[in-house]
């Protein structure tokens, strides 16, 4: 039994490492847009997801419904996923929660000063509420706090620890 590795000890296939990391950005983007939403509806922003991801490219009448909100979540959580993967690629060993902080703030400013010229709906930064400023720098730090650290923590907990275990002498 000296030379088998018992099943608990075995290191732990990268693959589901990286599996666990893309469900993250997908959860994570889910949950980052249902509390945009929110945020939305009871007047924190004046601007929507719906407005970056659906109605910078189709002026249809459904985009307005419940249709056009699910689709949305849906998408983000879909585009969260690549960005989960970034994260992954660049920032897995991060071992604080300052990553996922510094992480959504470089979202945010990618979001709102890079790709703002393709997204016709949304207006420039310095035509906004603050409130608005606010509550999307709040809302992409939590998103990015959310992705950052669960993929750092999964990280340092079973891919580090699994390396550094021996098995038990029986």
């Amino acid at each position: 039994m000296d030379n088998q590795k018992l099943e608990q000890n075995k290191p732990e296939d990268s693959s589901t490492f990286l599996g666990r990391s893309l469900l993250t950005g997908f959860v994570g983007g889910i949950l980052a847009s249902l509390i945009g939403w929110f945020m939305y509806y009871f007047n924190f922003m004046e601007v929507s997801a719906k407005s970056f991801i659906l109605r910078s490219w189709t002026t249809a009448g459904w985009t307005d419904s419940w249709l056009g909100d699910l689709l949305t979540i849906i998408l983000i959580g879909i585009i969260s996923i690549g960005v989960a993967l970034i994260y992954y690629g660049v920032f897995k060993k991060a071992s604080s929660l300052w990553g996922g902080i510094v992480y959504g703030l470089i979202l945010w400013a990618i979001v709102f000063f890079v790709l703002q010229p393709i997204f016709a709906n949304i207006p420039n930064l310095s035509e906004m509420e603050l409130k608005t400023i606010v509550s999307t720098i709040c809302l992409y730090i939590l998103y990015g706090t959310f992705i950052g650290y669960s993929i750092s923590f999964d990280y340092h907990d079973t891919v580090l620890n699994v390396s550094n275990k021996e098995p038990k002498k029986a």
